[in-house]
């Protein structure tokens, strides 16, 4: 299979990575929905209802007090898949990544085109005033983080409630539908509608690289259950 992908990666220029939480496990970010998962430990609340619009507005420390300790990573690194994938882009083979994680990791690799679905840590903003902060607002409130003019900091992720952005949505699609080639990697597809982003795709040839069965298997030209940044790696030249 390896020879396989490699073989399909020379012969494009025109690759798409569409990619979930398994490729940031590897720099130690854990995922949602695996037996280790977030989703499968135990809370006052379940994480579903904490990383929730409502949540947020009624019981804000609450959220930040599960947000710093679950959602923020400041010591993870950009992991061997996506150091791949940076060098792929520089190659000129790779024209997009379209990512549901929120660690900023794909940029940190190097990668420039990145669709982030579900938003950044890295990025926060003033709902009053709309004024940006950096992930250094987040982490040195002790409390409740409040802009200077006196707003609620949110950070700029997605939660649950809350739909996605416009204009990330957009481009993702046309990334996606123009490709000729699309490496899905690290995702259960489980989750829409960044799953349903697939059905754009009408290029040539499907790759999916995952440890667990998928609903898109059937309709993938390659499958690779082995870890991801050890299948990038491997194909990627350096």
């Amino acid at each position: 299979m390896y020879d396989e992908l490699k073989k399909v990666i020379e012969q494009s220029d025109n690759i798409v990575f569409f990619g979930g939480a398994g490729v940031s496990t590897e720099s130690g970010i854990p995922d949602f929905r695996s037996v280790d998962g977030l989703y499968n430990q135990k809370y006052k609340y379940p994480p579903e209802t904490i990383l929730s619009h409502t949540f947020f507005i009624h019981y804000t420390k609450d959220f930040y007090d599960f947000y710093r300790e679950k959602m923020i990573c400041t010591s993870a690194k950009p992991n061997k898949a996506h150091l791949a994938l940076a060098r792929l882009e520089q190659q000129g083979k790779l024209k997009d990544v379209v990512t549901q994680n929120i660690d900023g990791l794909h940029q940190a690799a190097g990668s420039k085109k990145v669709y982030e679905l579900h938003g950044s840590v890295l990025r926060n903003y003033c709902m009053k005033c709309h004024k940006f902060y950096d992930l250094s607002a987040i982490t040195d409130s002790k409390d409740v983080p409040k802009c200077t003019c006196g707003g609620l900091i949110k950070p700029d992720v997605v939660l649950y409630e809350e739909g996605l952005d416009d204009k990330t949505v957009h481009g993702a699609v046309r990334a996606i539908s123009k490709a000729d080639v699309i490496i899905i990697g690290g995702t259960s597809l489980n989750v829409y509608p960044a799953a349903g982003f697939l059905n754009y795709f009408s290029g040539s040839k499907i790759v999916l690289i995952n440890k667990s069965a998928t609903s898109f298997d059937d309709q993938a030209d390659i499958v690779i259950r082995d870890p991801i940044g050890q299948v990038l790696d491997a194909v990627v030249p350096y």
